[in-house]
């Protein structure tokens, strides 16, 4: 069955008037007399084959017996005294039956026989006039207008007409009730003047009224579903929310004619979906950390103003010590020793008064026991006086410390009597925050300046919003302590504070895995190495307990202490692995029996490490990894890489050697060094995690600690049960003018062309002041290379945060420093460096070895900034 489409275009002339009817014109005795375009093209016979013959031998359809005998006769002839509507079945001239609706008006002075002096069989006048239309036609008519008779008296939906000076003009009946007034009091008006103080509440383009009307008008494109706030003038007092339809109204030659609106009532749909939102707001934002005074400030973010004008949380003292709450219902009548954590008024509420002693306060901490009863004493004394008069406030201690006592919600609409002069009606809530058994605290929830009494649903949405909070503050109580003390013998292993360094741009974080798990043993370090270079290390100790953190604070230690002899990565690995080794072996009982852990916690399994050093004058980096995930390389163009370095074996398993590899880490250049633990997790596979990790220091240009915080924002996932360190170094190079070299021979002769190169760079440096120190340095590392090493030899002069004054030669011995006699000749060179010099020691190369020695830098002397980052590309 076919639907008729109920939007084409409304006809208001029906079917059977004369207008838009098939018509035929009948004498008295049924002869056809007239045939009108239309009854050709319904019934199918032309004028010329109709006019002339009978109606009921042209049209009636043999034995049709659906026809009443009124209706029988409009075809058969007769004389009709009055208008006659009805229904038969006709057959059209392909012989196919139709159902048709007829109408028939008599014609004043037709009558059966023709008029006086007429012809015999001829002349007969004109009797009726016989209107035909398809009767399903005049249906589907007739249910349009049904449809609009009903969207004008019956339908819900306020419709609205404005003209095109958009004026209200029409309204229909729900709107003339919400409007509650004649028509004289609307009719006129904008739409924005129909709802006094009403306000957009979605986001459309603009948050005038009148202008999205008017933007209808002109341009035709419908606004659909607007929701409007307001105080209808049925009922001032409380506001409703309307969803608000504007279409443009146009004529016959589709001139604008005005704006249609339809407006519907959703405002207990509204109120629903909020309730809902504020549920959705809640699992986002309520509990999002163990912390139970952010967890409260969270929770009157979420209530504030939606769920009341006012809210606190007020919670047992023992709570915040971590204490177990009792678990009988506090009955005493003295005021109950609580905490108020938080309390929020919105513009133009009630604060809420104080349950009881509040922290920090002289009455809550100074006092001593005896003191504190008596004053709880006095105070509930004052509030059962003030509760017998009817006060507000008194009112509200009570209701908090009932809900206290029997753990049950207490609800006070404020409808027992009338307020005070200048006082507000009080509609109170108070919720007790439970989670797994006793009762902690409560929540009270105070409404003055909104009308609405709290209800069922407000119940039932606050008894949610409390709970969850109470799983959070249970959470918190349970948790922090344990996590506390665990976090903060691990942290006390880490380095506070990372010093700057000239050659690197660095930032960390460190996230410990769930302390139901335990402490772990992942850490990080940058180190400063002579040269102004830096060593980078990363680590973690795959266990859990005190310890793995114990194990991390050792190798953490050695690694400082290896790396200032400016041992090359793999050699540094290769030192730490035997000590890791050792260690194991110590560890296990001399008669061979099982090993017992000293802490009774989870034994260690191995260590992991990756060790790189970072030259910012050549601007390569040298690394060694143990196990260790690949680290994340980012070029000053933002291309990601984890270059393939030789894999060693974890440290203490022993057996392979490590090897070192070099990159060249241009200026600008990323560095991300992090733990398994941050790209890994049960619910999370590695290829994934560095996916995505690389996907986020694509954007290397931000700052790093933007970057850090939108890896640890993603990485690790919620189900992480390993610890996450992640370390981001941004490359600097040394520019050209911070770095002097000068090749020179073996030969004495070069000392005095040394001294003089020297001192000319530092006047060059501003440094003049250093003049006299450096040229003692310069004299005695360049003759100890020319007496004890031989040639080449090679003088380098570095401007950094200090100056770094080295000499590199051929020879492979250290100098050592020792006391001369005062007899001897020499032996006091080293002994003048030490004196001069802030620090000094020997690295060794693969040609030979360097002999370095630091100056600080005088108070007021200028340091050169290395050069520019080259321009983004």
């Amino acid at each position: 069955m076919a639907i008729p489409d109920m939007a084409e275009g409304v006809e208001f002339r029906g079917p059977l008037d004369p207008t838009r009817a098939a018509t035929a014109v009948l004498d008295a005795r049924g002869r056809i007399l007239g045939w009108s375009p239309r009854a050709e093209e319904l019934f199918g016979h032309p004028q010329h084959e109709a006019v002339g013959k009978y109606a009921a031998e042209l049209l009636a359809v043999p034995g049709d017996r659906g026809a009443d005998a009124g209706d029988a006769r409009l075809l058969h002839g007769g004389t009709l005294e009055a208008e006659h509507t009805g229904e038969l079945t006709a057959r059209r001239r392909n012989g196919q039956a139709v159902r048709v609706a007829v109408r028939a008006f008599p014609l004043p002075g037709g009558t059966a026989a023709g008029p006086p002096g007429a012809a015999a069989g001829g002349g007969h006048g004109p009797a009726t006039v016989l209107l035909a239309a398809e009767a399903a036609e005049l249906r589907r008519w007739e249910t349009r207008q049904a449809l609009l008779s009903a969207l004008v008296s019956q339908s819900p939906i306020g419709l609205t007409i404005y003209d095109t000076s958009l004026r209200v003009m029409w309204a229909n009946a729900t709107c003339k009730r919400e409007l509650a007034g004649p028509p004289e009091a609307y009719v006129g008006l904008p739409p924005d003047e129909l709802v006094p103080g009403g306000e957009i509440l979605s986001g459309e383009k603009s948050s005038d009224l009148r202008e999205l009307v008017e933007e209808v008008l002109e341009t035709g494109d419908p606004v659909v579903d607007l929701h409007y706030r307001g105080l209808p003038q049925e009922d001032p007092a409380h506001e409703r929310i309307w969803s608000y339809s504007y279409y443009r109204l146009l004529g016959p030659g589709q001139e604008p004619l005005g704006v249609c609106e339809e407006s519907f009532d959703i405002t207990e749909r509204y109120r629903a979906q909020r309730r809902l939102q504020l549920l959705v707001r809640a699992g986002e934002h309520v509990g999002t950390t163990l912390d139970i005074t952010r967890t409260a400030r969270e929770l009157a973010d979420v209530v504030i103003p939606e769920v009341a004008d006012s809210v606190v949380i007020d919670l047992l003292r023992e709570v915040l010590q971590g204490q177990e709450p009792a678990t009988s219902p506090v009955r005493s009548p003295e005021a109950p020793r609580t905490v108020r954590v938080e309390s929020r008024t919105a513009p133009g509420g009630v604060a809420v008064p104080e349950l009881g002693p509040q922290a920090g306060t002289a009455e809550a901490d100074d006092a001593g026991d005896a003191g504190d009863a008596a004053g709880t004493a006095e105070a509930a004394e004052a509030a059962e006086t003030a509760e017998t008069a009817g006060h507000p406030d008194s009112i509200v201690l009570a209701l908090q410390r009932r809900s206290l006592a029997s753990g049950r919600a207490v609800l006070d609409n404020g409808t027992d009597g009338h307020p005070a002069p200048g006082r507000q009606t009080l509609r109170t809530l108070v919720v007790p925050l439970r989670a797994r058994g006793p009762t902690m605290g409560v929540v009270t929830f105070l409404r003055s300046t909104n009308p609405d009494p709290f209800g069922s649903d407000d119940l039932a949405l606050a008894d949610e919003l409390v709970r969850r909070a109470a799983f959070a503050v249970d959470n918190a109580r349970r948790y922090t302590s344990e996590h506390t003390a665990a976090l903060t013998l691990q942290r006390s292993l880490l380095p506070q504070r990372l010093p700057p360094q000239t050659a690197v741009d660095t930032a960390y974080r460190y996230l410990p895995a769930d302390n139901r798990i335990g402490v772990g043993g992942d850490w990080f370090d940058i180190i400063p190495l002579s040269g102004a270079r830096v060593g980078l290390v990363i680590g973690d100790v795959v266990g859990h307990g005190l310890r793995a953190a114990a194990t991390m604070g050792r190798l953490r230690s050695t690694v400082r202490a290896l790396a200032r002899l400016d041992l090359t990565p793999d050699e540094l690995l290769a030192h730490l692995d035997d000590l890791v080794t050792q260690a194991e072996e110590e560890r296990v009982p001399a008669d061979g029996g099982d090993e017992v852990p000293a802490d009774g916690g989870e034994e260690t399994l191995g260590v992991t490490c990756l060790y790189a050093v970072y030259d910012p004058v050549s601007q390569r980096c040298v690394l060694a990894r143990a196990g260790h995930p690949l680290p994340a390389v980012v070029s000053p163009g933002g291309r990601v890489t984890f270059p393939e370095l030789p894999s060693g074996p974890p440290l203490g398993t022993g057996g392979l050697p490590f090897e070192s590899a070099e990159l060249e880490l241009p200026q600008d250049s990323l560095l991300a060094l992090f733990t398994d633990g941050l790209v890994e997790a049960r619910d999370l596979d590695i290829d994934a995690g560095l996916d995505t990790l690389g996907g986020i220091l694509a954007h290397h240009r931000q700052p790093l600690e933007s970057l850090c915080d939108r890896i640890m924002s993603v990485l690790p996932s919620g189900a992480a049960t390993d610890d996450a360190a992640l370390l981001l170094v941004r490359t600097r190079a040394l520019s050209t003018g911070q770095v002097a070299v000068w090749e020179m021979d073996a030969d004495p002769a070069v000392v005095s062309y040394a001294r003089t190169r020297a001192t000319r760079q530092l006047d060059k440096w501003g440094l003049g002041e250093l003049a006299f120190t450096t040229e003692l340095i310069v004299s005695e590392l360049v003759t100890n290379a020319i007496r004890y090493a031989g040639g080449p030899i090679q003088l380098r002069l570095i401007r950094d945060r200090t100056l770094i004054c080295e000499v590199s030669d051929t020879g492979h011995t250290s100098p050592h420093l020792r006391h001369a006699a005062s007899d001897d000749e020499g032996g006091r060179g080293l002994f003048l460096v030490t004196q001069t010099t802030q620090r000094w020691g020997t690295r060794y190369t693969p040609g030979g070895k360097v002999i370095w020695a630091e100056q600080p830098l005088l108070g007021g002397a200028p340091q050169a900034a290395p050069d520019p980052p080259p321009p983004t590309p």
